[in-house]
């Protein structure tokens, strides 16, 4: 392998051992449009030398707002390799954070993905004093293109091929990379300022965890190249020698993957879990034996232990049946190759990592924060660095500690350099002795397995000062198919309580087999059978856990939470104060 010191080198890697026909491929409608290595080069360099030829300088931030698409990887190498600094910004968030980013960040130009961000985001472009022009990808009449920038790039002759082989060599592993703002759950977003040593650090000690992925096969990306965990991840599959695929969206994501036929991709545990339902509503759509045997399979799969010697000889020959019966056509609809899985951007439940491995696909489900960019630990693909429930294994290259109060510290070449413009801040999060404070509760084994408990500042007291660990209970309970999102709550109250928004297809198929009628879903989670039923599911699942936390009261909602209404962040974790304010009448209900 060439050496890879700056994430731009991983192009140079590829040029070198994995030249290939497809790097990069879109989906457009029945269509797959690809980039060989060598137009992928083409396409960064030309970009680069726009940049040059228009007197961008090293340091120099640029802002993107776009969807998972080649050009996204044309412009990041782009940008890199002449020392600008790229700040990818997530699509989704609100006018306000786009205000404070793209001012805070001192960027040049903005580049939107199409139409809609760019008629979303041109009024923030026209008050943002530093933002000089904005392009599109797309073709937008009257709107300047980036293509614009690659074709004056194009023209450049030999004196600024030679500028651009001088600037790429100047540019050092110490060198800032990108700004990434932090979605937070609360206040307005820090930009965490990473290097290529941080980043490429990074993904090279993540080799270890994907033996098991091989040079020339493909991986799914829709996680957005905005999300840290995504965005390394790419460099990760590329420094492999891997091609990467983006489908068209998330609604043809199921299609694409049969097309395709992935070998891994990256997620979050919420699309996890929907893909996950989805599979287990088509099984209810069965009938007779196909039925019984669908179930029998999942039963087998949900005791499935990742440690051979607690599989008993009956329990692999019923693994096999099952297999062969019922999880083999779970894999042929993920497309029939897939071999792994990465989860991380929240806790996954344990019994999804289960009945997957169970079923032949390793889930590997891993920790870390774009501070660290992003991996701190992760599960590895093979027994003893396995353990469902936690988040794997903390790799050599990074130190990690339990602090007294519980809270996970951890150092290495991934920390961030600190916060943009924002010395106060970044003095809070890393200590005189150079440890980041992470906000998570956890425990670390002898083996340096790690565990996540909590997050440090949600957990509350109730007023007879015991305390309560707010997202253990949220997480068992998710197990349940009743249950699509549910906030726990009782801050300095008598007892902990709960606002559950239903699984609404789980419940409408519930409501046909058992006759119940509904007009919509407030009049349905008004109806005293449908609270009954909820009240038996809390029943069953309060019964795991300790008195302190047991759910004692609920309420049912009849809204999703997501990150277009404010209730999630982009990385879909849950924004307990938006809930909370949202639903203060429903709280004073609770407690009177």
């Amino acid at each position: 392998m060439t050496a890879i010191r700056r994430t731009f080198d991983v192009l140079s890697n590829a040029e070198q051992h994995f030249k290939s026909d497809i790097a990069l491929a879109i989906q457009k409608g029945d269509q797959w449009e690809t980039y060989s290595t060598d137009e992928y080069r083409k396409e960064v360099d030309h970009f680069s030398l726009g940049l040059l030829a228009m007197g961008y300088v090293k340091g120099n931030k640029i802002a993107t707002v776009t969807y998972n698409r080649p050009e996204w990887n044309f412009m990041d190498f782009g940008m890199s390799q002449i020392g600008c600094v790229h700040v990818g910004i997530y699509p989704t968030i609100s006018e306000d954070e786009y205000r404070h980013i793209l001012s805070h960040s001192d960027a040049r130009i903005l580049i939107v993905a199409d139409r809609e961000l760019y008629d979303k985001l041109k009024p923030v472009f026209d008050d943002t004093h530093n933002l000089e022009e904005i392009y599109s990808l797309d073709q937008i009449e009257g709107v300047k293109s980036w293509r614009e920038i690659s074709e004056l790039g194009a023209q450049q002759g030999e004196d600024m091929k030679q500028m651009l082989k001088e600037r790429r060599d100047d540019v050092q592993p110490e060198d800032l990379l990108t700004l990434i703002y932090t979605s937070g759950t609360t206040g307005l977003s820090k930009g965490v300022m990473l290097t290529h040593r941080n980043v490429v650090s990074n993904f090279m000690l993540a080799h270890q965890f994907v033996t098991y992925l091989e040079a020339g096969e493909k991986a799914l990306s829709f996680l957005p190249l905005s999300h840290v965990l995504e965005r390394v991840g790419s460099y990760l599959w590329q420094s492999k020698g891997m091609s990467i695929w983006y489908p068209e969206s998330l609604e043809t994501m199921g299609d694409a993957m049969r097309e395709i036929k992935p070998q891994t991709f990256i997620t979050v545990p919420r699309v996890f879990e929907k893909v996950y339902d989805k599979i287990i509503n088509k099984g209810r759509e069965l009938s007779g034996i196909k039925k019984m045997l669908f179930f029998w399979a999942v039963q087998v799969g949900d005791q499935y232990d990742p440690d051979p010697k607690k599989r008993s000889a009956f329990y692999n020959f019923k693994l096999a049946i099952a297999n062969k019966l019922i999880f083999s056509k779970w894999r042929e609809a993920l497309g029939g190759k897939l071999k792994g899985v990465i989860a991380g951007g929240a806790a996954l439940q344990p019994r999804l990592a289960r009945i997957f491995w169970a079923a032949q696909i390793v889930v590997q489900e891993g920790y870390g924060l774009t501070e660290t960019s992003p991996l701190i630990s992760a599960n590895n693909s093979f027994f003893p660095w396995i353990k469902f429930g936690s988040v794997g294994v903390v790799p050599k290259e990074i130190d990690v500690k339990i602090a007294e109060d519980g809270e996970i510290l951890a150092k290495g070449e991934n920390l961030m350099i600190g916060y943009y413009k924002d010395p106060e801040k970044t003095k809070e999060a890393i200590d005189e002795d150079g440890w980041f404070h992470t906000g998570d509760i956890g425990e670390l084994d002898e083996m340096r397995m790690l565990k996540i408990t909590d997050r440090k500042k949600e957990i509350f007291k109730l007023s007879g000062g015991k305390y309560v660990a707010p997202q253990q209970v949220e997480n068992h309970f998710k197990e349940s198919q009743f249950i699509e999102q549910l906030i726990v709550i009782g801050e300095n109250e008598k007892f902990t309580a709960a606002l559950i928004v239903p699984d609404f297809e789980f419940l409408h198929n519930w409501c046909t087999i058992h006759k119940e009628r509904f007009r919509d879903n407030d009049e349905l989670i008004a109806k005293d059978r449908i609270i009954a039923r909820y009240q038996k599911e809390v029943d069953k699942y309060n019964e795991a856990l300790g008195q302190v936390m047991k759910i004692k009261v609920f309420k049912l909602i009849a809204d999703n939470w997501t990150p277009d209404n404010g209730m999630l962040s982009p990385t879909q974790k849950l924004k307990r104060k938006a809930v909370m304010s949202r639903y203060q009448g429903l709280v004073k209900e609770i407690y009177g």
